[in-house]
């Protein structure tokens, strides 16, 4: 099984970028783990919230392939604790899609046509996170749970 996180915009900030950058190195230890970014729309001015959900869910729906089993990272998801979701991991890396693929939608989230073809979604928190942060976070979690699924000392209980 491959992972792979699909985000709308690159980082801006060097520091989240370089952060990121080395979890998904350690991540790569263990699974084949990839960021794959949606180029941000420009020339947003004229457009209303949800004709820029459009535009950017045509935009993720082209990066998808058929048997991915798709997350989304949504507020309003399931909320997990680091443990559980690493057995929920597991569970999906057993299960055998061709890949496990998270999403972190843009600045007003996920069109209609993102969220139907959505598997589930999951929340990191109730709290709004900037999205850099998002991505830096969630790579973090991926790695934690990679971690406790081998019997590491990365995660304390």
């Amino acid at each position: 099984m491959k992972g792979l996180l699909i985000v709308v915009g690159k980082t801006t900030d060097k520091r989240f970028e370089a952060i990121t950058q080395e979890y998904m190195e350690r991540i790569n230890h263990y699974i084949p783990f990839s960021v794959e970014v949606v180029q941000e729309l420009k020339n947003t001015k004229g457009l209303s919230q949800n004709e820029q959900k459009e535009r950017e869910g045509e935009l993720i729906l082209r990066s998808l392939q058929s048997g991915d089993y798709v997350v989304l990272l949504d507020e309003h998801g399931s909320e997990r604790s680091s443990t559980d979701f690493a057995a929920w991991m597991q569970k999906k890396m057993s299960a055998g899609p061709k890949r496990l693929v998270f999403i972190v939608g843009g600045p007003y989230g996920f069109s209609q046509s993102v969220h139907q073809r959505g598997n589930e979604e999951v929340s990191l928190s109730r709290m709004t996170l900037s999205h850099q942060m998002v991505r830096m976070f969630f790579v973090e979690q991926i790695y934690r749970a990679m971690t406790i699924l081998n019997g590491e000392p990365y995660h304390h209980e």
